[in-house]
C-alpha cells in the first residue's frame, strides 16, 4: 500500500526498496511548503522502517524537481514570515532538512535525475547518497539568478563532490549544464536513459548486502569523508566493532557459504 503525503509525495516499499515519487508533476515537482512537510514526512516514515535497505528518489512527470515554486511560497504572507525566520535558526531548519534528511537515512538512496533539476531540485539530488542522471537532463545551481544562494545544504554538499573553483563558477553563474556535464565534473554518478529503472537496478543490487554493512559503510564515509586520518581510523574500529560476529555479519557469511538463501535480519545499525 503506497503512503501519500500531502498530495506531494507518494512512497511504495516492497522487496525492501522504498521508492519515493515527488507527485507535483503539473508544476515540474516544484518545491512549496507542502512538498518540504511531505518530504520531511517521507523521511520521518523511512527512518522506522528497518525493513527498507535502500530508496529511489524521483519526480513524476517532465522535471525531477525544477526548483523552489516561488510564486507558490511568497504568495502567502505568512508563509514568506516563516521562510524569513528560519534564516536565524541555529541548527538545520526545515529547508535544509529537505535535502540533508536523506543522509540521515540508514540506508542509501539514489536519485533519479531527468529532466529539469534547479536550485532546491539541484540540491535535494546532491542530498542522495548516489545519482543517476539522463545525459540530457538540465541542472543548475540557479539561485544567483534570484540574488540568492544555495542555503538548502548545498555547501554541505558540494564541498563533497567539487573543488572549489568549479563549485564558485557554477554558484555564481547560475548556469544550466547538461546531466552529462555533471557526470563529468563528478555531480552525477551514473548516466542512464531511463535514470528510474537503472536506480531500481542498483537499488536492487544493494539490497541483497547485510542491511547493517551498508548503513555502517554509509555513516562511516559520511563522517569520515572530510576530517582528519585520525578521526577516519577511529571510526573504521567503531563501527567495525558494531557489526563484526553479529547476527547479520554471520548470515553474509553463511550466505558465501551455499546458503545464500539465507534471509537477513532486520538492520540493528541506525545512526
Amino acid at each position: 500500500m503506497p503512503y501519500e503525503f500531502f498530495d506531494r509525495i507518494r512512497v511504495t516499499i516492497e522487496d525492501g526498496i522504498a521508492q519515493v515519487a515527488m507527485t507535483r508533476a503539473a508544476r515540474h515537482n516544484g518545491m512549496d511548503f507542502p512538498m518540504i512537510k511531505a518530504m520531511l514526512a517521507a523521511q520521518k516514515l523511512l527512518r522506522a522502517r528497518r525493513d527498507v535497505r535502500c530508496a529511489v528518489l524521483h519526480g513524476e512527470g517532465p522535471s525531477f524537481c525544477a526548483g523552489l515554486d516561488l510564486k507558490s511560497v511568497m504568495s502567502n504572507p505568512r508563509q514568506a514570515f516563516v521562510l524569513y525566520l528560519k534564516l536565524w535558526w541555529p541548527f538545520a531548519n526545515a529547508f535544509q532538512r529537505f535535502s540533508l534528511g536523506w543522509r540521515k537515512l540508514p540506508f542509501p538512496v539514489i536519485a533519479a535525475v531527468h529532466g529539469n533539476c534547479f536550485g532546491a531540485g539541484i540540491q535535494l539530488a546532491l542530498g542522495a547518497d548516489i545519482r543517476i542522471a539522463r545525459s540530457d537532463a538540465q541542472l543548475s545551481i540557479m539561485e544567483s539568478k534570484w540574488g540568492l544562494i544555495p542555503d538548502m545544504g548545498g555547501m554541505v554538499l558540494l564541498r563533497e563532490l567539487l573543488p572549489i573553483d568549479r563549485a564558485k563558477e557554477l554558484t555564481m553563474t547560475g548556469r544550466v549544464f547538461s546531466g552529462a556535464e555533471a557526470h563529468a565534473l563528478g555531480l552525477v554518478t551514473h548516466l542512464a536513459d531511463d535514470p528510474v529503472l537503472a536506480a531500481r537496478a542498483l537499488a536492487a543490487e544493494i539490497a541483497i548486502r547485510s542491511p547493517d554493512a551498508i548503513a555502517a559503510g554509509k555513516f562511516l564515509m559520511q563522517r569520515s569523508w572530510v576530517g582528519s586520518e585520525h578521526r577516519a581510523l577511529a571510526l573504521e574500529r567503531r563501527y567495525q566493532r558494531r557489526i563484526i560476529n553479529k547476527r547479520n555479519q554471520k548470515i553474509a557469511v553463511a550466505r558465501n557459504q551455499r546458503k545464500a538463501d539465507m534471509p537477513f535480519a532486520a538492520r540493528r545499525i541506525d545512526r
